[in-house]
Formats: structure tokens, sequence, C-alpha cells
């Protein structure tokens, strides 16, 4: 199990082919996108076996979790394949976000500092963080990999000796090793340290059209403008080394996606002509003048 120095945020604030109505993604956690211009959720959907959604170019935007579970949770976020804290390539085994029971937090930039974020914002592909340093094969995609957490081991019971019947420091010594290994050889199998910075407690039904060429270009996450977000460390034991859950969630323009055929817009329906238009409106006393 892998034990390590991790972020710890503040307490803070199928339907095949069809949009979810600004529905959280995941079992252990909720993992929402929210546009920071506007306040509102982004909704979600399901097209191709994945999950979208629709990015305004320009707009600041958080990746929210809120933990769902009664213990601790780490996750580790990237955008675009690259970790958020660390500025990696994104990896499991990297460091993340510890979230306390029932805790929900924004995640909402590039984490430069132990006090600063660089905002996430919606910008073109060959605008993004991972374009501009390189990477540009993994744009359009956000993730979030969730670990439970390593119970802590039970205190050894406390052995009273008779009087006069004590053991010498080094009998007592041998003891307390045995006592303190754990009971299955995979508890016991050691694992990397892996240190990581700490949290932020700021705020911080027409038919399918054929797919058509993008109209615009491809969405990305830019590097947007320093933001105050104050972190501290905490540690965690992850209870296995792979994730207990992976959410990934698709991006991109609401144009592309219309194109694409991940959104379908409702057709517009021209007016149904009326055999008595004006005995059809009801009236209703007017105001005074």
């Amino acid at each position: 199990m892998k034990s390590g120095s991790f972020i710890l945020p503040a307490l803070a604030a199928m339907l095949a082919l069809a949009s979810l109505p600004a529905q959280a993604i995941g079992r252990l956690a909720d993992i929402t996108i929210v546009d920071r211009e506007t306040g509102a959720t982004l909704p979600v959907h399901y097209a191709k076996g994945e999950y979208w959604v629709a990015g305004r170019p320009g707009a600041r935007y958080a990746v929210t979790v809120h933990n769902r579970l009664g213990e601790r949770v780490l996750a580790v976020p990237s955008v675009d394949g690259v970790n958020v804290l660390s500025g990696e390539t994104a990896a499991w085994d990297q460091r993340g976000y510890v979230f306390s029971p029932y805790e929900r937090y924004q995640i909402t930039g590039w984490r430069k500092s132990s006090s600063e974020i660089a905002a996430f914002e919606f910008s073109s592909a060959g605008n993004s963080y991972a374009g501009r340093t390189g990477r540009p094969a993994n744009v359009g995609v956000i993730g979030v990999a969730l670990f439970r957490e390593q119970p802590p081991l039970p205190a050894p019971p406390v052995v009273q000796e008779p009087l006069g019947q004590r053991r010498d420091s080094s009998s007592d010594n041998r003891l307390g090793r045995l006592r303190e290994e754990p009971a299955s050889p995979a508890a016991a199998a050691p694992t990397p340290a892996s240190e990581a910075e700490s949290s932020a407690r700021s705020q911080s039904a027409g038919s399918l059209a054929k797919a058509a060429p993008a109209p615009s270009p491809k969405l990305g996450t830019a590097h947007g403008q320093r933001e105050t977000s104050v972190v501290t460390q905490t540690t965690f034991t992850r209870l296995q080394e792979q994730p207990n859950e992976v959410i990934s969630i698709r991006y991109d323009s609401r144009e592309n996606l219309v194109a694409s055929g991940v959104i379908r817009e409702q057709p517009v329906r021209p007016p149904v002509p009326r055999a008595f238009p004006q005995s059809d409106n009801v009236s209703y006393v007017p105001d005074p003048k």
C-alpha cells in the first residue's frame, strides 16, 4: 500500500446518447465540472462510450469533488494528461488531494506553490498547458483517480506481567516488533513513499445527424491567471496500489460536440397554421394607463 504526504483540501464550500442534466459522475465521489464564470454545473452527455461536457472558450472552470464516503479518500486529478499538482505526465501513483468524510471541494487550477494556483481556463488546444509543454496527445480529457485509505492497524494488547517476573529490555523489544507486524504478507509488503504538496483551504429528439468536421479548434485547458490557494499537508496510506475508481470526462466546445454527434440539438419546429388565430388568444383585464 502506498503511503505518503498528500494535499488536504479545506472543508468548503447511461443514458445512451442522451444528456444527463447537470449530474455528477462517480461511485466513491461525485465529480462535476463547474463553469466559474456563471456558477453553472456543466451538463454531462454520454456518447460513444464516454462522458462529455461542453466548455466555453475563455471561461474559467473547476473540477468539483464530493466525497460520498464516511472515510477519507485520495483524489489524484489530471487535466489533458497532466497531473495538476506536479505538472508531470499523469500517473496513478502521483500526489493528489485528500478529502475528509463527505467533504466537497473545488479544484480550480494548476498548483504553483503551497499558496497559489494558475486557473483552469478553456482555450484552444494550441494554447493549452499540455500543448505548450510538448504533450498535446491527451488534450481534451479530465481525469480523477480515487483511492480508499488503508485502515490503521489495531494497537497491540498490553501484557500485564506478574510482579517479580519482569523481562529484560531486549526481550520486550522483540515482543513489540512481533506484535507490530501485519497479519497478512500483502499488508507487510514495502511500498515506495510519495510526497505531495498540500491542499487548498481557499476557494478556491431529432434524429442523430451524420458527424461533420469540427467547425472550430479543439478545446484544451490553459495556464490561467494566478489565484490565492493556501495549502496544508497530510499523510495517506492507500488501501491498494491501483485506484478503487477512475473517472474520465472528455470535453470540447459545444459546436464541436454538436458537429461530432455527441450533442443532439432539438429541431426548431415551424409555427402551426391556425384556423382562428384571433379567437385563440385569451384576453384578460389590461393594466390601467
